[in-house]
C-alpha cells in the first residue's frame, strides 16, 4: 500500500477513534467531572453556610453571656444591698435593745439611789431621835411622835 493510502485508513481510524470517543467515553467523563464540580461547589455552599451559622452562633453566645453578667451583676449588686440592710437592721435592733438596757439600769440606779436615800434618812432620823433622847433624857415615842418624825425625814 502506499502512504496515502495509509493516512487516508489511519484518518478514518482517528476519526472512528473520535467519534467513537466522543459518542461513548466522552459523556461519562465529563459526567463525572461535571458531577465532581457540583459535589465541591455543594461542599463549599455548605462550609459557607456553616461558617455564617457558627458567626450567628458566636453572635448569640456572646449576647446570651453579656445578658448572664449583667444578670449576675445585677443580683450581686442586690445582694449586696439586701446585705447592708440586714446590717443596718441588725445595728438598729442592736442599739435599740442597749438603749432599752441603758434605761433599765438607770431606772434601777435610781430606784437603788431613792431606797438608799430612803434608808439613810430614817437612819438619820432614828440617830435624831436617840440624839434628842439622850439630849432629853427621857425616850421619845415614836407612835406618839411620828408627824414629827414624817416632818424631819423629808427635811432630810
Amino acid at each position: 500500500m502506499s502512504i496515502n493510502a495509509t493516512l487516508f485508513v489511519q484518518a478514518i481510524v482517528f476519526l472512528i477513534l473520535v467519534l467513537f470517543t466522543m459518542k461513548f467515553v466522552w459523556p461519562p467523563i465529563a459526567k463525572a467531572l461535571d458531577e465532581r464540580a457540583q459535589k465541591i461547589a455543594d461542599g463549599l455552599s455548605a462550609a459557607d453556610k456553616a461558617k455564617s451559622e457558627l458567626t450567628a452562633v458566636n453572635k448569640r453566645v456572646e449576647q446570651e453571656l453579656a445578658q448572664t453578667r449583667n444578670e449576675t451583676t445585677s443580683r450581686l449588686a442586690d445582694a449586696d444591698r439586701r446585705a447592708q440592710s440586714i446590717i443596718e437592721e441588725a445595728k438598729a435592733r442592736a442599739t435599740e435593745e442597749g438603749n432599752k438596757l441603758i434605761a433599765a439600769a438607770r431606772a434601777e440606779a435610781e430606784q437603788q439611789a431613792i431606797q438608799a436615800r430612803e434608808a439613810l434618812r430614817e437612819q438619820v432620823a432614828a440617830l435624831a431621835v436617840k440624839g434628842a433622847e439622850q439630849i432629853l433624857r427621857k425616850e421619845v415615842n415614836a407612835g406618839v411622835h411620828a408627824d414629827l418624825l414624817n416632818r424631819l425625814k423629808t427635811e432630810l
